[in-house]
């Protein structure tokens, strides 16, 4: 990984995800690049010799996670990626988001020592509880809740990482390791089923096998 920097988007993604980076990175450095400045390293999953060539020109950085436990794989990667993060702050984003605008200014919500999430609205109402969604994570240093989350996953990769973080946490816990970022970095797909607006949204979060027809769509255009 290169030195150190300010501030870092990461994403990252396998040989069976790698075909919306071309998408996504395109709508990156149209709407944050270009504007701001901000790097973005992808984090290879397992990602073929071609994405990998292609992507030397493309990005600030490729972090290699070819060393982490057999056990671990696809989005159980995640929490490692933030922890290897090169910067003094950094934002994780999916690589299933439509950026739509500017989002460098989640930047100026990071609390240190917390995670920034945005309220999983969709899952919140279904479940009864208060969940979190990880496809934006934003946060400064190397907070301890991070740790844990890493250690959890390598521990018990069941479901998805989203739900280790949250069995992680009580409702209080979640008060002092969670901070709640506004929903325009993370308006999920299903909001948009629940009659939710997404005209101030900054990304849209296509979620599931619906949306990555969704974003099939989007790239034929």
């Amino acid at each position: 990984m290169p030195d150190i920097v300010p501030k870092l988007f990461m994403t990252g993604c396998d040989k069976n995800t790698e075909w919306m980076l071309p998408w996504f990175i395109k709508n990156y450095k149209k709407h944050i690049q270009v504007p701001s400045s901000i790097p973005l390293c992808v984090m290879d999953f397992g990602l073929t010799k071609k994405t990998k060539d292609w992507l030397q020109t493309q990005v600030y950085a490729i972090g290699n996670m070819s060393n982490v436990p057999n056990h671990i794989k696809g989005w159980f990667l995640k929490p490692m990626s933030m922890w290897k993060s090169p910067a003094t702050s950094t934002c994780w984003i999916d690589t299933d988001f439509e950026i739509r605008g500017n989002m460098s200014s989640v930047f100026d919500h990071i609390v240190p020592g917390k995670l920034g999430m945005v309220e999983d609205k969709p899952w919140s109402r279904r479940r009864g509880e208060k969940w979190h969604n990880s496809g934006i994570v934003a946060f400064t240093g190397k907070p301890k809740i991070l740790a844990e989350w890493v250690d959890a996953v390598d521990r018990n990769p069941e479901v998805g990482d989203q739900e280790v973080l949250h069995s992680l946490l009580s409702p209080l816990q979640k008060e002092i390791y969670i901070h709640d970022l506004p929903n325009k970095y993370n308006f999920l797909r299903i909001q948009l089923l629940d009659g939710e607006s997404d005209k101030q949204a900054l990304a849209i979060h296509w979620t599931g096998f619906k949306g990555k027809d969704h974003i099939r769509s989007l790239m034929r255009k």
